[in-house]
């Protein structure tokens, strides 16, 4: 197991605070080495941007483009070491730097490329490592990192289309629920101190939506606390509870026209991976393994092992996905197609580029279609609660 980055608070034999940061394999060899120079560590934590917190974080583009650097430098015919030496020290992002120098010494060291990086799972995944294993082993390395870029920039791309189809509507709604928040509490208070005087009986809608604006005036603290902490549960099992997170990304497919997109590209993430993995001569076997946890959704990967087990039995792949029921026909004839000429990555990767295009048009038009809708109910919640204060002065003005 290679050392891993920690950060220490202590004291030393003067009883004063130090604090630092130290490479080891575990806290106890942490302990130990601070114990070894007189230091009593009062606090010891993995830091879990390893050699990399400070100076700028890392995006998975930069991680892109740092393959598409070594791709060119390889295919150039500099060595691998000097390759990272030029990337590293002309990179802007610091942490990023940072990170290109910890392989190249893990390289100059005597680890294979695909063992340096492996040290660093945070910014390489097993898909990575695997991919570029693959490369080494074939000595083709330029090529794969080249398709690693391209296979990394477009699931970003994919993954941002589908993020900004969902972020617009729920920051709008987060808004419109802030000023209905601020209406009930601040401004319908007044109209309520107006209407004391008026010596009639309130209109129906106006005494609900000042009843309304009680209780959250009176119960709006513990509200906000249920609220805050149901979201907290939520998210805290989200993240830990497989059996939920299949629950939810289960759901998710099923939604109206948002579930058609999360499937869409599901598919599309399935093929991009099928194609990168088996035009990099991975095993289909192991590669289908890979495909599983780049889907990015647990119904699909959970669909893509069971195709796994059942290749490896000898089925052809064309018939563990209609097995799944998860597939269009169109992809299922498609990957038949490539079965059978031989041309598996190619086809893999036109299905890509297919539904990659499909979830780019379905979210333009979900962001067409959501626009208005989202200002229609942004003006039923506003409009509602001025019509209902102004109901009474109508109401008065009429008997005048």
């Amino acid at each position: 197991m290679g050392n891993v980055p920690f950060v220490w608070e202590g004291t030393d034999r003067k009883g004063k605070k130090v604090k630092g940061k130290s490479m080891a394999a575990n806290e106890a060899a942490v302990r130990a080495d601070l114990r070894r120079k007189g230091v009593v560590p009062t606090r010891v934590k993995k830091q879990r941007s390893g050699l990399f917190s400070g100076g700028g974080t890392i995006t998975p583009l930069d991680i892109a483009l740092f393959c598409r650097q070594l791709a060119t430098m390889l295919a150039a015919g500099i060595p691998l070491v000097q390759s990272f030496e030029i990337v590293g020290t002309g990179h802007e992002n610091a942490a990023m730097q940072k990170l290109i120098m910890a392989v190249k010494a893990d390289v100059e060291g005597g680890s294979a490329l695909a063992e340096a990086l492996a040290k660093h799972p945070l910014y390489f995944d097993d898909l990575f490592v695997n991919l570029v294993e693959a490369g080494e082993q074939a000595g083709a390395l330029d090529t794969l990192l080249e398709k690693i870029a391209t296979y990394k920039e477009k699931t970003e791309a994919l993954k941002k289309k589908i993020k900004k189809a969902l972020t617009y509507p729920a920051a709008v709604v987060v808004v419109a629920l802030v000023v209905t928040t601020i209406l009930l509490i601040f401004v319908i208070p007044a109209f309520e101190d107006l209407f004391k005087g008026f010596g009639a009986d309130l209109p129906s809608f106006t005494r609900m939506i000042i009843d309304l604006s009680v209780f959250v005036r009176e119960k709006g603290i513990f509200i906000a606390i249920l609220m805050g902490g149901s979201v907290s549960t939520f998210l805290y099992f989200q993240k830990r509870s497989r059996k939920m997170r299949h629950f939810l990304d289960r759901m998710s497919l099923k939604m109206p026209v948002i579930g058609s997109i999360l499937r869409k590209a599901a598919v599309a993430r399935y093929a991009r991976t099928l194609s990168t993995m088996f035009a990099a001569g991975v095993p289909l076997v192991e590669a289908l393994e890979s495909v599983a946890g780049a889907t990015g959704n647990i119904v699909f990967e959970i669909g893509v092992l069971e195709m796994r087990d059942e290749v490896s039995t000898g089925q052809t792949l064309q018939q563990s996905m209609e097995n799944t029921g998860l597939f269009p026909n169109m992809v299922i004839q498609m990957i038949a197609v490539g079965e059978e000429s031989g041309s598996l990555d190619a086809m893999s990767s036109k299905v890509a580029d297919f539904f990659e295009e499909d979830v780019d048009n379905a979210v333009d038009n979900l962001s067409s279609l959501l626009e208005p809708m989202i200002m229609a109910i942004l003006g039923v919640l506003v409009g509602g609660l001025v019509v209902a204060m102004y109901l009474p002065i109508f109401k008065m003005g009429a008997v005048i």
